[in-house]
């Protein structure tokens, strides 16, 4: 096989396993703050094991970096997909027994599974050359189309199948979603090996971050991804405190994911034709969009129509912001700036799905939408200028 052949193949695989491990966000992020109210305290923790599932994908991604860079992709996913089965048994026990803290840490370690499927995405990106990278990171996000629908679906067939314990079957076929990937991952292969000087081959990761084009880079998709979960985390939450059924609010995020991924068939054509940088700023635009959706009104149609538009606005930016991110490194760079780039990402994930809660108990869902504008401006202006800067083919 020649590089782009070895890189065409692990496409596939990995948009399968995407598809598989793609479904288990949803499960978590529709479910989590539901559970929570059934089993916290204090209603301004209901968001709480949301806030731990976003904590694991934080923590999780250093260290998940570093066991691919020694062990090799396939051996390190192969792990998350343990992690996986884990933190299904775990928090459907912990609903069964009601214990909180116990759903809790299977919500933390379903954090550190997503830390491995979120990399999916970076090594679709290895060995491929030229316009191959962008259309390799975007194909990779359209399995998320299939986690789409089989997370969301999963949460309302398998809601009640455990009698007189709701939910717990869904975290059951959480687990059971995850075991089904490591067939698949098996199939992934290697591409040539690049050669390293050890951890710290190339430039050091201080050096890294501090390249204004990394910093955007990171900055877009903090913002991107911290914005799409913080009303994500609050959306179902409002939903049924609106009156809205438990379904409607699981389709609702079924139709959010749906409209996150559907756009990855022409995503990195639109990145290869217009830049990185503007196709990331026409996501910033739709997401105040989202939030303008929202804020007019409280009927089932407004929240799901917000949440569509929010879905292509985290697309648009998101899959922007990590195609920058591999305008910045070399390849023996990838695992330190790539690791690092998704412990901010996913921890600001993590404060504001926390937030998301504590902030729709005291000020409401409306508070929640006014809240998306500001981090739009600020990273929209920076977006703009750097592709009014780079309208020549960007280069490495």
């Amino acid at each position: 096989m020649t590089d782009q052949s070895i890189a065409r193949r692990n496409m596939a695989v990995l948009t399968a396993a995407q598809a598989l491990g793609g479904a288990s966000p949803p499960i978590v992020m529709s479910l989590g703050g539901l559970v929570g109210q059934h089993l916290a305290a204090d209603p301004a923790w209901v968001t709480f094991p949301v806030s731990l599932f976003g904590v694991g994908l934080a923590l999780g991604a250093p260290p998940a970096a570093f066991i691919m860079r020694r062990h090799g992709r396939r051996n390190g996913y192969l792990l998350g997909a343990l992690f996986g089965v884990a933190s299904g048994l775990v928090a459907a026990f912990g609903i069964f027994i009601a214990s909180f803290w116990l759903f809790c840490i299977g919500a933390f370690t379903a954090g550190l599974y997503g830390a491995y499927v979120q990399s999916y995405r970076f090594a679709a990106a290895d060995g491929a050359e030229g316009d191959l990278k962008a259309k390799a990171i975007s194909w990779v996000m359209v399995g998320g189309l299939v986690a789409a629908v089989v997370g969301p679906q999963l949460v309302i067939w398998t809601r009640d199948a455990v009698p007189g314990t709701p939910y717990v079957g869904s975290f059951l076929s959480q687990a059971a979603l995850a075991l089904l990937v490591i067939p698949v991952l098996l199939l992934l292969r290697s591409p040539p090996a690049v050669v390293q000087s050890g951890a710290g081959g190339g430039r050091s990761l201080g050096q890294i971050m501090r390249v204004p084009r990394f910093i955007l880079a990171v900055a877009t998709g903090v913002v991107s991804y911290g914005l799409m979960a913080f009303v994500m985390t609050a959306a179902p939450v409002a939903m049924v405190n609106a009156g809205h059924s438990v379904n409607s609010a699981a389709l609702g995020i079924q139709w959010h994911l749906l409209a996150m991924f559907a756009p990855s068939f022409f995503t990195g054509r639109l990145m290869g034709r217009f830049g990185k940088e503007r196709v990331a700023a026409v996501g910033m635009v739709l997401i105040a969009v989202s939030a303008a959706v929202a804020l007019s009104g409280m009927a089932v149609a407004n929240f799901w129509l917000s949440l569509m538009i929010m879905g292509v606005g985290w697309n648009f930016s998101f899959i922007g912001a990590t195609a920058m991110v591999t305008d910045c490194h070399t390849a023996e760079e990838r695992g330190k700036a790539q690791g690092a780039n998704d412990f901010f990402v996913f921890g600001a994930t993590a404060i504001v799905s926390f937030l998301a809660g504590a902030v729709l108990n005291t000020s409401g869902w409306q508070a929640i939408n006014w809240l998306l504008f500001p981090p739009v401006a600020l990273i929209l202006a920076p977006l703009l200028w750097q592709a009014a800067r780079r309208s020549a083919p960007p280069s490495i």
